[in-house]
């Protein structure tokens, strides 16, 4: 059962063709990008009747695409903020830094926010690499948190239509009372190599040409992520893998997963026998190739975790 590669754009939406960048930087660090966060997420007083405690909050609209109001500065791009004397309604209160509150919210776009201008409309996947921690932090929340209201609106226990309270946090079942919490799709997403100087990528067919990344997929119930991996390696592409070890996570709230990166040796026979359900094609590649750019014409962008092991794996960091 594949999931999307992080940061490739395959999903359930359709994708811009901003957001597959071929010519991408790049990552440094241990950190995945979408990992960074310099918030508290202060989830206590989301069980207040108000969260901000009477201050002023700052409020992100998001789109229906799923794009935010961002300033081009000379320091890098920035979110574009509406201050607002308190929480408005609809919003979810998503934390605070600084002693300033902030939330999201559902909207339209527009030229301006509260009377600054706002220099371009644009998404997670092309713009979380560049934000700073504060805000790249907030932003994947947003993302994720509002994803799970659009797609929650109704009950799964008696079809009704939820109500919400804690501050955005939990939809409540009228007919049952039951508490509906946000959920979140764990994901294992892998590189495999040979214990050497080799490692296998992979493409699925709506990618565009080209474009490799490393094997991933979703954890089913009942299963250990470590099992996930094994069963999706061989189901890929026939490999049997071993010497499973934990690199990082991120989230990538297209629409509510979480990705959890590793690293596995290839055990036995190394030849790939491709499931054509699953992916496009597959290949070996060594880590001259990746580092100099002979190998795929493109791989996945910086703001990806997938990027980030791949990095990380042909720097000699993971083994």
């Amino acid at each position: 059962m594949s999931a999307p590669a992080p940061g490739a754009g395959a999903g359930d939406e359709e994708v811009p063709r901003s957001a597959w960048p071929e010519d991408t930087r790049p990552t440094a660090g241990r950190t995945p990008l979408l990992s960074r966060s310099a918030h508290d997420r202060a989830h206590r007083a989301r069980a207040l009747p108000d969260p901000t405690g009477g201050r002023s909050v700052r409020v992100l609209t998001v789109d229906e695409r799923r794009t935010v109001p961002v300033h081009e500065g000379g320091s890098g791009p920035r979110l574009v903020w509406d201050e607002q004397p308190e929480l408005p309604l609809g919003a979810v209160y998503l934390g605070e830094a600084d002693g300033v509150p902030y939330a999201a919210i559902r909207g339209e776009r527009s030229l301006t926010v509260n009377g600054r201008a706002v220099d371009t409309w644009t998404g997670l996947r092309e713009v979380g690499a560049d934000l700073d921690d504060l805000d790249a932090g907030l932003l994947a929340e947003a993302v994720g948190i509002l994803e799970w209201h659009e797609r929650n609106r109704f009950s799964p226990l008696s079809g009704a239509a939820t109500t919400i309270e804690r501050a955005g946090w939990v939809q409540r079942d009228p007919e049952t009372g039951a508490e509906l919490f946000p959920r979140t799709d764990p994901a294992v997403i892998m590189l495999v190599h040979d214990g050497g100087d080799r490692c296998v990528l992979g493409r699925q067919p709506v990618w565009p040409p080209g474009r490799f990344s490393i094997l991933a997929g979703f954890v089913e119930p009942g299963e250990s992520a470590e099992g996930a991996v094994v069963r999706e390696v061989a189901e890929e592409v026939g490999l049997r893998v071993a010497d499973i070890r934990y690199v990082a996570s991120q989230p990538w709230p297209f629409p509510q997963s979480l990705m959890l990166g590793f690293t596995a040796r290839v055990e036995g026979d190394p030849t790939l026998r491709i499931d054509d359900d699953e992916i496009e094609e597959a290949r070996w590649f060594t880590r001259d190739q990746l580092r100099s750019g002979d190998g795929p014409r493109a791989l996945p962008p910086t703001v990806s975790i997938a990027r980030n092991i791949i990095d990380r794996w042909v720097d000699g960091d993971l083994r």
